[in-house]
């Protein structure tokens, strides 16, 4: 009896009693806090380790949904266990944003009638607000965007954008808004056309778009908010010229974004000068801020001033093959004119009998500027003039995907509008990222060579001792 005594007495008992009691204490710790955790909303415990940050929310729908105050269910419409294990963490980090953002998954093989009642197809995303009664669907097809020139090269079409948070903010924005826009582009004049990238852009702040041409269409209509004329090749008829000057002058909006031509338009430039603007109507370069991977002072990146239309003054634009333009000395004084967008000190006009640089043409000319005409104190008339035309061009913003060039743009639009912001954000990469080492400088070499070697070294020496004592 004495001996079992001593058993349960001794140091080695007690020792294992404590570390056993211990090991009891961790594993309820663990249970609480893992219980605490799963509390906890997914945005607050889930790493975004993905390389462009897919799952995370920018400041614009941080923005958005806090000002939310009408409630919008995101229905997904997905055979069970199909849906993208991507889309699904992303849907999650908007409802836990927001307690006015509720998700919803039904399987239209159990439920087959709401495929008629949405008229959606399968792999989609209802977006709706009951208090609007307005719906929008996303595709699957629309959030993860495939590079469908590679299926024609390979075979196999690679996974190239995710838009998760463009489309979905963007369907947020527009269930929920009490007033959407119209825009206008202007026709008969072989103007250009939005690209795709900026259509995109355009309909992602929720501006719905259509045609109108004053000589065959009547007068501008009245629920136009924004009328765009886009790199005119053709000059407007009397009659077009008179409609645009009464539109500004009633305080509405217009956008102008003329073209280098042949030949100057004449009443194009007339209008554009009677808001003390005047167009070089020729090819401007600079001289200061060319790209010299192209080699020539036509390709330039602009210079922002400080202004509430750029994304931020320190921006990457780049455009080519522009025209400019100056103030006029003496503008009417009911016009403030505010440039936004200029060349260097360095720029200068191109000759157009030389086709070389203008003797004496050096100095800073405009290639963007507003123009507000206060009509009264309640009512004013919105100009920009926006003569860097290939800001948006296809070849530069597909070629340059660093560039704010899109963002600029969607900038100008919204700034007509004091109940608009630019909610248009940018698809994120899906492609592969390749890290390019220039040279291996001193941090690298420690924490890639020295730091791992030491612990191996001092590893295996404190190893050898063990193994001999």
């Amino acid at each position: 009896m004495n001996k079992v005594k001593k058993l349960f007495s001794n140091s080695q008992f007690k020792n294992g009693n404590y570390s056993a009691l211990l090991i009891v204490v961790v594993i309820a710790i663990v249970v609480v806090v893992n219980m605490l955790v799963r509390q906890l909303p997914g945005s607050m415990t889930n790493l975004d380790m993905s390389d462009t940050l897919i799952y995370s929310i920018g400041d614009t729908t941080k923005e958005l949904l806090s000002n939310m105050q009408k409630d919008v269910t995101v229905k997904v419409i997905a055979e069970n266990g199909s849906v993208d294990s991507r889309i699904e963490t992303f849907l999650q980090n908007y409802a836990d944003s927001s307690s006015h953002i509720t998700v919803e998954y039904i399987d239209p093989v159990l439920h087959p009638s709401v495929l008629t009642e949405y008229d959606v197809s399968e792999y989609s995303l209802v977006v709706e607000c009951a208090e609007t009664g307005r719906t929008k669907t996303i595709n699957f097809g629309d959030i993860i965007v495939y590079d469908q020139y590679s299926y024609y090269q390979t075979g196999t079409a690679t996974e190239q954008e995710f838009d998760g948070e463009g489309q979905l903010t963007s369907a947020i924005d527009y269930v929920t808004s009490d007033n959407l826009k119209k825009v206008y582009l202007l026709s008969g004049h072989d103007e250009s056309s939005f690209s795709t990238a900026v259509q995109d852009l355009v309909d992602k702040a929720n501006l719905e778009t259509a045609s109108w041409n004053i000589l065959t269409d009547g007068a501008i209509p009245e629920d136009c908010n924004l009328l765009i004329l886009y790199a005119p090749t053709k000059d407007l008829s009397d009659d077009e010229k008179n409609a645009l000057t009464e539109y500004v002058n009633s305080g509405r909006n217009l956008m102008i974004l003329p073209t280098v031509t042949g030949e100057p338009l004449q009443n194009l430039t007339a209008l554009i000068q009677e808001y003390g603007l005047q167009l070089t109507n020729t090819y401007v370069g600079d001289e200061e801020r060319y790209y010299q991977g192209m080699g020539s002072p036509y390709n330039f990146f602009p210079t922002l001033t400080s202004s509430s239309i750029n994304v931020s003054s320190d921006a990457m634009l780049f455009v080519s093959a522009v025209g400019g333009m100056t103030q006029v000395e003496q503008p009417a004084a009911d016009l403030t004119i505010e440039p936004f967008m200029t060349t260097s000190e360095q720029g200068f006009v191109l000759d157009p009998d030389t086709q070389d640089k203008k003797e004496g043409s050096n100095g800073t000319y405009l290639l963007g500027a507003t123009v507000t005409k206060t009509i009264d104190e309640n009512t004013s008339g919105k100009l920009i003039v926006l003569t860097a035309t290939t800001l948006i061009h296809e070849s530069i913003t597909s070629s340059f995907r660093n560039l704010d060039n899109l963002d600029e743009f969607t900038n100008m639009l919204t700034w007509y509008f004091d109940d608009t912001s630019n909610i248009s954000i940018p698809a994120k990469s899906l492609e592969i990222p390749y890290n390019t080492f220039v040279s291996i400088g001193g941090w690298s070499l420690l924490f890639i060579g020295i730091i791992p070697l030491t612990a191996l070294v001092g590893g295996f020496v404190v190893w050898l001792k063990r193994r001999k004592a």
